[in-house]
This record gives C-alpha cells, sequence and structure tokens, in this order.
C-alpha cells in the first residue's frame, strides 16, 4: 500500500503519484511548498527508521531503481546538471547570505 499523510492535499496526491510511480518498498517522498528542504533535513534525518536520504533538492531529479525477483529499490538519485561555471565572490556572498535568510546558517 502507498501510505500517506500531510496537510496540503495537492502536495499530498502528487506524493501519491509519485510513489506509485516508484514502485519501491520502504521509501518515502516529502514535498514542500514554499519552504526549503535543508530546514527540515535534519528532523527527517533523526528518524529512527530512516537509512538513507538521497536527496532534498528543489531540483528536478532522476532516480536510479533497480528491480529483482523481490522488488524495487532505490539505488541513487540524479540531482542538478553539469556545472556551468564556478562561482564568484558575489555568487558566494548571495549564497552565505540565503542560507542565512532561510534560518540554514547563523
Amino acid at each position: 500500500l502507498v501510505r500517506h499523510s500531510g496537510n496540503d492535499p495537492d502536495l499530498v496526491e502528487l506524493a501519491i503519484k509519485n510513489a506509485h510511480a516508484i514502485g519501491a518498498g520502504h521509501s518515502f517522498i516529502v514535498f514542500l511548498r514554499e519552504g526549503y528542504p535543508v530546514n527540515v533535513l535534519n528532523a527527517i534525518k533523526q528518524v529512527p527508521e530512516v537509512c538513507t536520504v538521497f536527496c532534498a533538492t528543489a531540483n528536478p531529479v532522476d532516480l536510479l531503481l533497480a528491480g529483482t525477483a523481490l522488488g524495487r529499490g532505490i539505488i541513487g538519485v540524479v540531482d542538478g546538471g553539469q556545472p556551468l561555471g564556478v562561482e564568484t565572490a558575489d555568487d558566494q556572498t548571495e549564497r552565505k547570505a540565503l542560507l542565512r535568510r532561510i534560518g540554514y546558517k547563523s
């Protein structure tokens, strides 16, 4: 069964649709609206049943799935494209400011 819960019906439906399409047991998906994945990552990692977090991103991702006679499993995630260059000093300043604005760094 695809189990589900959440506080936003649209995001719950999106998670159900994706979990069903993935079809891998013992996995879960979290969708956030108007939030940053990095802000909930540590709380998720503290759940005793969580063994691995493959990604916490706002980027589109591709899953690497493996199937055997026992079922399917997630073996990895492709997140993001190839680097477009090297960040500048201004890019570093902007990145650090964003992390402070969202409460990830002090």
